[in-house]
């Protein structure tokens, strides 16, 4: 099989894919009778053309930085993490008992210890998983399923049995000390004299989101650990036959993976609930998957996608708002780009590595 240019396999395949995707969701458009071109108005207008929609859209991104990455890093060793939703679910149980039972004086200070409680429950999550895949062959795509079914009764139980205040009828913790409140955007911004995306969630909790993109690239591509992950998940054997445990590897990637999931609680339960409330995740978990394929499991692909995923969000939101199109059109939408990143993603590569091959010796 002809080979074709990195950048074209990082750029062009997804674009094409992206394309493909859109045509098809233009079509259903106006099978429902509606303006494609108006949607997608609607769609950048809401999403983009505003403080307050590029607020939601940034604040959605942040999700799905964190989901994709964990998915990229068990993949990189030849592991599918389906538990991203479970385990940022459980993250969000540990950010949750971090602030309400220590007394932070200050957010700066409450965001580290949030931190370690959100990775720390979601790598804990991770750990049974990894363990039953490393030692008993129970294959880590079963087991991360029914972990998030698992993850969403317990967290039934903690929030209406023991988390939830006296008196309250809704299944949630109490709210977070203000003293543990993060920043928004729109509060820095107003520090500088501007005021910008008023009344959004997005947080300071983007930062940390790209500082983990730029540490998960460093781990992959600049550590003897990131290599052994690699090694391993491209060929098992070989990685044995030069000392590498499979064990190790398995478990080790499965926690790295569980816990930037559970990172994502940071953003939605400190940042934007600023309590823990069933649900919150809101299938992040999942698009995650979606965001690592799209992004070809590379830190600033996933970058990439998880921002057209916030943009699809927002933009959809803003569509079934300002139009008579369901909001259901997006998950249509969001299905057509999994598809044809994921499950279709030779139907366009075949094509692009021949007429790379073509031109080559065209050209040789």
């Amino acid at each position: 099989m002809e080979r074709m240019p990195k950048w074209a396999d990082v750029i062009l395949t997804p674009l094409i894919s992206l394309l493909l995707a859109f045509a098809i969701s233009a079509v259903v458009i106006l099978a429902i009778g509606e303006s494609p071109v108006e949607a997608l108005k609607v769609m950048v207008e809401g999403a983009l053309f505003s403080s307050y929609g590029w607020g939601f859209t940034l604040y959605y991104t942040t999700n799905f930085i964190f989901t994709g990455l964990a998915v990229m890093v068990a993949y990189h060793a030849g592991l599918f993490n389906i538990g991203g939703e479970g385990q940022a679910a459980i993250g969000g149980l540990g950010v949750a008992l971090a602030l309400l039972y220590v007394p932070w004086p200050h957010w700066a200070l409450a965001l580290p210890g949030a931190m370690i409680g959100a990775a720390a429950f979601g790598a804990l999550w991770a750990l049974i998983p990894a363990w039953l895949q490393a030692r008993r062959g129970s294959h880590v795509v079963i087991t991360t399923i029914m972990f998030n079914f698992i993850a969403a009764a317990l967290l039934n139980y903690v929030l209406v049995n023991l988390l939830r205040p006296v008196g309250s009828m809704d299944p949630a913790s109490a709210n977070f000390p203000p003293a543990t409140h993060l920043p928004t955007l729109s509060d820095l911004a107003l520090g500088f004299g501007i005021e910008w995306g008023k009344n959004t969630p997005v947080n300071v909790t983007l930062f940390v989101a790209l500082l983990a993109c730029l540490l998960v690239w460093l781990l992959i591509w600049r550590t003897r650990l990131g290599y052994e992950i690699r090694a391993f998940g491209k060929s098992e054997p070989g990685a044995v036959y030069a000392g590498i445990s499979p064990t190790r590897i398995t478990v080790i990637a499965m926690l790295i993976s569980g816990g930037l999931a559970g990172l994502m609680a940071i953003n939605n339960v400190m940042g934007e609930a600023e309590r823990l409330v069933l649900n919150a995740v809101e299938g992040a978990g999942f698009i995650g998957i979606a965001v690592a394929l799209m992004g070809r499991n590379h830190p600033l692909g996933v970058l990439l996608a998880a921002f057209l995923f916030g943009f699809l969000y927002q933009g959809g939101g803003e569509l079934a708002l300002w139009t008579s199109i369901p909001r259901e059109l997006i998950v249509v939408i969001q299905a057509l780009v999994i598809l044809f990143t994921g499950a279709l993603d030779n139907m366009v590569r075949i094509p692009l590595e021949r007429l790379f091959g073509a031109l080559r010796r065209k050209g040789a």
